[in-house]
């Protein structure tokens, strides 16, 4: 597997199920009210609740700042192996 470089300290700070500030992000590849995902330094976070606004995104200090009612963050691996196969397909095999 290949190592990723990690450019920010990957940090996640829950308060209370509503609030979660990250650090380490390296991109929002979706987002709804119902589920976020995020390209992370150390993977791929999607997180799930209800009523979820990102309420501050810095891409260039890889900060994300979301409130809602936070119900679950999993984290899965990026794989670049599987040529024609999306990375939804990838992320939920």
């Amino acid at each position: 597997m290949e190592e990723r470089m990690t450019t920010h300290a990957h940090k996640v700070l829950m308060n209370n199920r509503q609030t979660v500030s990250l650090s380490g992000v390296v991109d929002v590849l979706s987002f709804d009210v119902s589920e976020i995902l995020l390209e992370t330094d150390l993977g791929m976070l999607l997180m799930k609740g209800k009523d979820l606004h990102v309420n501050r995104l810095s891409l260039e200090k890889g900060e994300v700042d979301i409130a809602g009612k936070i119900d679950s963050l999993s984290y899965s691996e990026i794989s670049t192996g599987h040529k024609g196969e999306s990375l939804l397909g990838r992320i939920f095999r």
